[in-house]
């Protein structure tokens, strides 16, 4: 059995790993094709079963005769998730800081409920904030404007950042605090100084749930905007026609899903200290 198990768990990581890898193979290798490699037959290998082509991957931003340019979508999702991801995560470390160091009593309604409060915003189906949503950026005059989705989007990510943030402040030993107010700190001060050094891996696991959920929206992203501004998930979308260019569909996807790859790379290390950090 001792011998059994170590032989089971490397078989069980290289299926999960094929598994997942295979996807992202097969859109590498398609966006590398043309019209002609993806319709004449299942081929896989460059330069034996099919001859390469960058034409997708030039289409995609203007060049080679094609008229699609994904560039601009790609830097408004940029700034549209960045803005309201750091605004989420100012707003609701303060928010989850007080939650979790303070007590709130009116009537019945404390500290449990408020934070439920927070959560339960992502209960709701994002159908029934589309209306609302709309009709007010309408009464701003930010409908179809990068500004109006930012402040739709810290709305959505904002109950995120409060959920993480106060569930990994309630792991931080609140003799911390103590002691800093004994030192003469003032409660912000506290937090500035003392907590908030001691929370960069809580911070970094609720900025990259907020990165997540704000890049791959495709809903708000399509329902309030319409010729001004778009956003890379409607971008990718509106390649599909009567004839689905897969070639251009697979290099916009690799996009897409780059700079997720990208951060998660390079905060991994952070990852589980946030997860394990926020356990109770």
């Amino acid at each position: 059995m001792a011998r059994v198990y170590p032989i089971f768990k490397v078989t069980v990581i290289v299926l999960w790993s094929a598994f997942v890898i295979a996807p992202f193979l097969w859109a590498l290798t398609t966006s590398f094709k043309t019209a002609n490699g993806v319709t004449g037959g299942p081929t896989y290998i460059p330069f034996v079963d099919y001859e390469p082509s960058t034409a997708a991957w030039q289409g995609l931003f203007g060049g080679g005769g094609g008229s699609i340019d994904i560039a601009g979508p790609f830097a408004s999702s940029m700034v549209v998730t960045l803005s309201a991801s750091i605004v989420s995560l100012v707003l609701g470390t303060l928010a989850a800081y007080g939650l979790s160091r303070f007590s709130y009593k009116t009537g019945p309604i404390g500290n449990g409920d408020l934070t439920f409060f927070f959560v339960s915003q992502r209960i709701m189906p994002p159908v029934v904030l589309a209306i609302p949503f709309f009709l007010m950026l309408g009464w701003l005059g930010l409908l179809d404007t990068i500004a109006g989705l930012v402040i739709v989007y810290v709305a959505l990510l904002l109950p995120i950042a409060v959920w993480v943030m106060v569930d990994f402040f309630n792991t931080i030993p609140r003799e911390l605090d103590e002691t800093a107010m004994i030192d003469g700190c003032t409660p912000f001060e506290t937090f500035w100084r003392v907590i908030l050094p001691n929370s960069v891996p809580g911070l970094v696991v609720a900025g990259i749930f907020c990165i997540i959920f704000g890049w791959n929206d495709f809903f708000f992203a399509f329902t309030l905007t319409f010729t001004q501004t778009q956003l890379l998930p409607v971008a990718i979308v509106s390649l599909n026609s009567s004839v689905t260019p897969w070639w251009s569909l697979s290099a916009s996807a690799l996009i897409s899903v780059a700079p997720l790859i990208v951060i998660a790379f390079f905060v991994e290390r952070y990852l589980d200290k946030g997860s394990i950090g926020g356990r109770k």
